[in-house]
């Protein structure tokens, strides 16, 4: 069974370059900062990296004093469970009977038997995604 829970997450363009990521990524951790969550991916000749951290507010300090230009805070959801065939797809299917498409998704099997995902919903469905969720 899955569980999903509303998270915040920030976003922001770097340049694409071999260890820009790993250096911010080194600079959060040495702060103190704990990500729940994190991904990037190309954007034209930038790179677009969202960080979904565990304390948003310890996060933004951080982000400020380490002079990152992240985006205002949005939602999106977190769903951890067994792994099993077809975990993700199941998520999928509930928001599918709830009409909500899901404008981006990134799923992995954690180990241990358990998997894990960070899904993401226009702002203006959070809060339906979230009932059909049970977040």
């Amino acid at each position: 069974m899955a569980r999903a829970q509303k998270v915040s997450y920030f976003a922001m363009q770097i340049p694409n370059r071999a260890g820009e990521a790993g250096r911010i990524l080194a600079g959060l951790a040495k702060a103190g900062v704990n990500l729940l969550a994190f991904t990037g991916f190309p954007s034209g000749n930038r790179s677009q990296v969202d960080f979904i951290p565990a304390n948003p507010t310890t996060f933004l300090a951080v982000a400020r004093g380490m002079k990152l230009r992240v985006r205002g805070k949005k939602t999106g959801f977190l769903v951890r469970g067994s792994d099993q065939r077809g975990a993700i797809a199941k998520v999928m299917l509930k928001l599918a009977r709830a009409k909500i498409n899901v404008t981006a998704v990134d799923a992995v099997c954690a180990g241990a038997g358990r998997f894990g995902a960070i899904l993401w919903v226009k702002q203006k469905d959070v809060n339906r995604a979230a009932r059909s969720l049970g977040a």
